[in-house]
């Protein structure tokens, strides 16, 4: 999963000498090389994570690359699904079976960018995330402590929400084994593993086409399930693209389907009313 990481096909950009210190700091961590170049005067490798005064972004290389990738919960899409998301009638809030007062615990095993996570925090979920690559992790991480920092002093019902995210750059496959008998086991498990992406239109995001690049496919994805149903209380939440097999070609308890995608569900034992 690391493989691009370590064949140096990434490094970090900053021009902006004021913030070359945190530049300097996360190229060390991440063991990446460190450029003032420019991205799009850059022919490889093919992105690059950029820092600059807004945070930290995945932008690709080369004069006719799209825009920079970034975590933002304070704007954009996110901020609008927060106030006009449709509340806990979203199927997302239905196959987590948050309803009435009850708002489970959620962990998010395959967090990506966050942006499902923040739809069930917005609800009230308590959730916990997991993010196994370096590169997506750091993307969240910026994300959540600039979201955070705006938050603090502009909106506190933001503020609150963020304080129910927590992220932890782990792989899953070998964190969720350690719920497998623990008394504080999360409600719920949801799992989003990435999926090839069959269409070549130019409506398929471009988060997931560097996705692709930069972790694959998780061909391992199969693995969670069983964890996942170790570890939950009440039930597992899978979400697949709508004509996708189903995970580990295990038969779900009952799906809500999308017109784009669906929520297999597979129940352990009924949730609280």
């Amino acid at each position: 999963m690391n493989l691009i990481l370590e064949n140096n096909a990434l490094a970090i950009i900053c021009n902006n000498p004021a913030i070359e210190d945190r530049a300097k700091a996360l190229a060390e961590q991440m063991q990446l090389p460190l450029l003032d170049t420019p991205a799009k005067y850059l022919s490889e490798p093919a992105q690059v994570l950029v820092v600059d005064e807004t945070g930290i972004a995945l932008q690709a290389t080369g004069r006719k690359a799209p825009g920079p990738i970034r975590v933002d919960f304070t704007a954009g899409g996110a901020n609008h699904r927060r106030k006009f998301g449709g509340g806990k009638g979203q199927m997302i809030a239905k196959a987590v079976g948050r309803k009435g007062k009850f708002a489970p615990h959620v962990l998010d095993a395959t967090a990506g960018l966050g942006g499902d996570a923040f739809v069930l925090a917005c609800l009230g979920c308590r959730m916990s995330l997991h993010e196994r690559s370096p590169v997506v992790h750091q993307l969240l991480a910026d994300g959540l402590e600039r979201g955070r920092a705006w938050a603090a002093l502009n909106d506190p019902e933001l503020a609150d929400i963020l304080a129910r995210m927590q992220l932890q750059q782990t792989d899953s496959l070998q964190h969720l084994a350690a719920f497998e008998d623990a008394e504080d086991k999360p409600d719920v498990v949801y799992l989003d593993p990435m999926f090839p992406e069959r269409s070549k239109s130019a409506s398929v995001k471009k988060e997931m086409v560097a996705f692709h690049s930069l972790v694959g496919k998780d061909p391992d994805a199969d693995g969670l399930l069983e964890l996942a149903l170790a570890a939950a209380k009440y039930r597992v939440v899978v979400k697949r693209p709508a004509k996708a097999p189903f995970l580990a070609d295990a038969q779900p308890s009952y799906q809500l389907q999308g017109k784009s995608s669906r929520f297999d569900i597979y129940t352990i034992k009924k949730m609280p009313e």
